[in-house]
């Protein structure tokens, strides 16, 4: 069984839904149970990827199977580069070969790109369908599983394609972080610093107290951790559902760090390394408008390095990454918007710096 140990609400104009947050039980790692109250109708298909798909699918296809629900499963390759039209084309596929109809379920059972490609599907699939998250990656559990972002890459750039489709429930269980690779589990940790510097310094504070137990994998620090970010991201959708407003804020670090997996290609940087470099230059750019000093900047600096992320681009010209931050969703009239600090622990978004300053964070020479 799964301990809950909490539950978050998230209430948006779509409806309200629960963020379960628990740890399963050392021999019996049941997804199930918590979501069986939230699936639709008889027809399940569980959508995962190659790496999740034995650690976890036959144990959930089991449990569900046991309470007499008809499960289909849909595996894709693992990474960011598969996250497209071509392969979003397999869940078609699948839910048609199967003849799903409009009373079914949809869970994503993986990290972000599965959440977000599983939910693109069920808002396109006959207009709209049921859909759980059981994200297993911490990057998916304290940012892309809550919010009801879903969507799909584009060559020319990264989410542009998707549409805002809210999960009837998500189920972060602490557990799935036994099987996660180092470097994956450090991506998922510049989302958690992201939260803080945006919104709560004090939060801050307690990763660096924590730093040590968190990198350990400690089960109840990383708990609470998931908790405050989440509770961070459900007020924030609350008041926000479609990114009109305050929500753009959640973008920190995410308009130079998109420049950097369109460029380098889709899969070769993982998304929460290209935000950890991405905030770096958003701190660098807040640093040069005279907003934060250096000795701030040079603290975030070393927590990121504790928690095992990059804080350097890779060289991209210059005039190459202004393009590719032409076609970013936050682009508003034709001008690029950036989301910035005014101190450590409030951010601010604002088109109104010079592009000579850009230009130097874009390609390095303003380090």
């Amino acid at each position: 069984m799964t301990h809950i140990a909490s539950t978050l609400s998230v209430h948006t104009q779509s409806h309200d839904y629960p963020i379960f947050i628990g740890t399963s039980c050392a021999d019996d790692m049941d997804l199930a149970s918590p979501i069986l109250p939230f699936i639709k109708g008889k027809q399940v298909l569980i959508v995962t990827n190659t790496t999740v798909a034995p650690l976890y699918l036959v144990n959930l296809t089991n449990h569900l199977m046991a309470e007499h629900l008809t499960v289909a499963s849909c595996i894709l390759p693992d990474g960011e580069q598969y996250k497209n039209q071509e392969y979003i084309n397999i869940i078609y596929d699948m839910l048609m070969k199967n003849h799903f109809t409009r009373d079914c379920t949809l869970i994503a059972l993986g990290g972000g790109v599965i959440g977000d490609m599983t939910g693109f599907a069920a808002a396109s699939f006959m207009r709209g369908v049921n859909f759980i998250q059981v994200p297993t990656t911490l990057l998916a559990q304290v940012d892309s599983s809550v919010g009801g972002k879903t969507g799909i890459n584009h060559p020319l750039g990264k989410n542009m394609i998707g549409a805002f489709w809210q999960p009837a429930c998500v189920l972060a269980d602490m557990r799935t972080f036994d099987t996660l690779p180092k470097r994956e589990f450090a991506a998922g940790l510049a989302e958690v610093v992201k939260y803080a510097l945006i919104f709560d310094k004090d939060f801050l504070d307690w990763l660096e107290t924590n730093a040590i137990k968190i990198n350990a994998r400690d089960a109840q620090i990383l708990s609470d951790m998931v908790y405050r970010c989440c509770d961070y991201k459900a007020q924030i959708v609350a008041s926000d559902e479609r990114e009109s407003g305050v929500r753009a804020l959640l973008n920190f670090g995410h308009t130079f760090g998109h420049v950097i997996e369109t460029h380098m290609g889709y899969g070769n940087w993982l998304h929460g390394e290209a935000v950890a470099v991405g905030m770096v230059q958003a701190m660098l750019m807040s640093y040069k408008l005279g907003f934060i000093g250096w000795h701030e900047m040079k603290r975030v600096i070393d927590l990121l390095q504790i928690f095992n992320l990059p804080v350097k681009p890779p060289y991209i010209e210059s005039s190459v990454a202004l393009d590719l931050m032409g076609h970013d969703k936050k682009v508003q009239d034709g001008n690029i918007r950036l989301v910035l600090l005014k101190k450590l622990g409030r951010a601010f978004v604002t088109k109104d710096f010079d592009i000579k300053t850009l230009m130097q964070v874009l390609d390095g020479t303003a380090y």
